[in-house]
């Protein structure tokens, strides 16, 4: 079975948390045995010279063993505790500004708008944005557990000194690391290369005490021997601290550098565009992309865009391959181009935009203002699962007439808590008579902030109707980072109130199903948990795939008749389960359903192509996709955390 290039990435980047153990694992063993190797030769003379494996055996070597297992395991425990908290915490560790949404800075709003762009594009919730204010080198990084709680960091020089097709490249390059599962991968190295460094810090810190003790006392002989063998202890473990932090870049080089490649070429398929990222790589190869005003770069070097710590045998362990390397993987002659377009800027000459030289200009970068073109026939036959985690002309186009289409007052309150919550009331009251509105209304508790505020609902609903049924989900992943600025305790009373007005009617329809799933998934409790996977066959789960098919042969469907047939040529492609022969369902609740996509979520990243095409089979069965289809197919790809993008239906 073919799979699509983010289900591969996504296999892999798992397969790499394993390589990530089995390296850390065997860094923490080299490191013990060499401080017990330090321990031995400190009390050698004391044990009558045993040899060193007799030693390691003793109560001396196992305890000093045991401590240094015990000092690593804390410092990379205590890291992974901290860094519980996602994507907001790390960008908290380097001292980054959140961007207010409703910023009047150029480059910021520059900043955003790439960003809305490629979100809505690839249908991702658009993620929180952060500024490193005092960074002049140009650099970038997307940290988080899942794609829906994604935060990206942009340093100032980035900002200020890349065009908006080059910050668009940088953009490109990080989205692509929030669709193939490396964020996760990142922040865990964090935790454990916070462990192996601890013991060079320890080291510096006996090293430290000791100087400082030795100038202020003259003391005794016995003091001084004390001070002198801490001295001794203190240079010794610096010196195996940096064996960790050679080991801690090992890993970094060994995890990041393809992945750093694989995310370059992304972004040119992205962007369409290689002079982009291309010339954003060039500027950081002459003013650099080093993080100074954070104790941090060293654990961060590995989530960056470009190197963001200065250090020896750059070219053995750096964690990105060197610049000249990655502009000619993107285009071959490509840095000979920008080296002379540069000199044509140093002798007067104007420089060229990027949209200029070996950028073929029937293709449009998302610059310029695309309109969105019918879905070619050609797109309803591809394998759905095919389009996952990518961004096609199309849905960028669909993105740029979108935002464009927006008014400004409506744009401006989705990035508003109070905006986003009413955002949330207005979609599903929008198709209804004024008087069924009221009367939804009514419903709701009378709260400063969850209460139904009628000016705003009054500039949210004109929009909603006017532009129809297509803003939907992208107006929900503009307003995201706001909705994420919610406390628990308010997530869960938006929540409730969603409900409240769904149940008021007495049935469900299909988007509002989709509305309270994505709300639960972005906003519960464990939305920022990644899924661990659960399940290696479809054997386990054929009784959630038979409700979710269910489902969707009844939505693709005229007639029952025809439902059943499509049900059955959907469920065939999991025939080799032995199971295949379960019958349609009449009734599927919207329970079952969130349990069922619950239950496929749990699937391997391999797995769940069959289940996206399966469903897709599904909605293109008579050659179109009704908004209702698309709303339903958007359900289970954000559940099943494949990000969708847009179809134009």
């Amino acid at each position: 079975m073919a799979h699509s290039g983010f289900f591969q990435r996504q296999a892999s980047a798992r397969r790499n948390t394993s390589l990530l153990v089995l390296l850390f694992l065997t860094a923490v063993v080299l490191i013990t045995l060499a401080v017990c190797l330090v321990g031995y030769l400190v009390t050698r003379s004391e044990t009558s010279a045993q040899p060193f494996h007799y030693w390691l055996l003793s109560s001396h070597g196992l305890i000093t063993a045991t401590a240094v297992v015990a000092l690593i395991g804390m410092g990379s425990l205590i890291r992974w505790v901290d860094l519980a908290g996602g994507g907001s915490r790390v960008a908290k560790m380097v001292g980054a500004r959140p961007v207010d949404p409703d910023t009047r800075d150029s480059h910021e709003r520059t900043l955003r708008n790439i960003v809305e762009e490629m979100a809505i594009a690839s249908g991702v919730p658009v993620p929180e944005l952060y500024i490193m204010d005092n960074e002049t080198g140009i650099n970038a990084f997307v940290a988080g557990y899942t794609p829906g709680s994604a935060v990206m960091v942009v340093t100032h020089g980035a900002i200020t000194q890349l065009t908006r097709d080059e910050l668009q490249g940088v953009v490109g390059h990080e989205f692509s690391h929030i669709f193939n599962g490396d964020m996760r991968l990142n922040v865990r190295l964090i935790a454990l290369l916070s462990g192996i460094l601890m013991i060079g810090q320890i080291g510096g810190f006996l090293l430290r005490s000791s100087f400082y003790s030795a100038g202020r006392t003259t003391a005794r002989n016995r003091d001084g021997r004390a001070q002198a063998a801490m001295g001794i202890l203190g240079v010794a473990l610096f010196v195996i601290g940096y064996v960790g932090v050679f080991f801690g870049r090992l890993i970094q080089a060994a995890v990041s550098r393809q992945r750093e490649t694989l995310a370059d070429a992304s972004s040119v398929q992205f962007t369409r565009n290689p002079d982009g990222i291309g010339g954003a790589l060039f500027k950081i190869g002459l003013k650099g992309s080093y993080l100074d005003t954070t104790g941090h770069a060293n654990d961060m070097n590995h989530m960056c865009f470009g190197e963001a710590a200065r250090m020896k045998f750059s070219s053995l362990l750096a964690s990105h391959p060197p610049i000249e390397q990655r502009i000619n993987a993107i285009q071959p002659g490509l840095v000979a181009r920008l080296k002379s377009r540069l000199r044509d800027t140093e002798t007067g000459a104007v420089l060229r935009t990027a949209a200029g030289e070996g950028r073929p200009s029937a293709v449009s970068g998302f610059a310029s203002g695309a309109v969105a073109k019918p879905v070619p026939e050609t797109v309803i036959a591809q394998k759905l699962s095919t389009r996952v985690g990518t961004i096609s002309p199309e849905g960028e186009g669909f993105a740029i007439k979108l935002l464009q289409r927006l008014p400004s007052t409506f744009r401006g309150l989705l990035y508003t808590r109070a905006g986003a919550i009413q955002l949330c009331y207005a979609l599903l009251i929008s198709d209804l008579t004024k008087q069924q509105q009221t009367q939804c209304l009514r419903l709701l508790p009378n709260h400063s902030l969850f209460g139904a505020q009628t000016d705003l609902l009054g500039k949210l609903l004109p929009a909603l109707e006017s532009i129809g049924e297509a803003v939907r989900f992208p107006a929900l992943e503009l307003a995201m980072p706001a909705l994420r600025k919610l406390d628990p305790d308010e997530r869960a009373e938006l929540r409730q109130n969603v409900r409240m007005l769904v149940n008021a009617d007495n049935r469900v329809t299909l988007f509002e199903l989709a509305l309270t799933s994505f709300l639960s998934r972005h906003l519960g409790a464990d939305a920022e948990r990644a899924i661990p996977v659960r399940y290696r066959s479809y054997k386990a789960v054929m009784p959630a795939l038979q409700r979710l098919l269910s489902l969707l042969a009844r939505a693709g469907a005229t007639n029952g008749q025809e439902a059943e047939g499509l049900y059955h040529e959907a469920i065939a492609g999991f025939a080799n389960t032995g199971n295949s022969h379960q019958p349609i369902l009449a009734k599927v609740t919207m329970r079952q359903l969130q349990e069922a996509l619950k239950a496929l979520n749990g699937l391997s990243p391999l797995l769940k192509p069959a289940v996206i095409d399966a469903c897709g089979h599904c909605i293109t069965y008579d050659g179109r996709i009704e908004p209702k289809e698309y709303e339903l197919m958007r359900l289970v790809a954000d559940q099943l955390d494949c990000p969708m993008p847009p179809m134009v239906v």
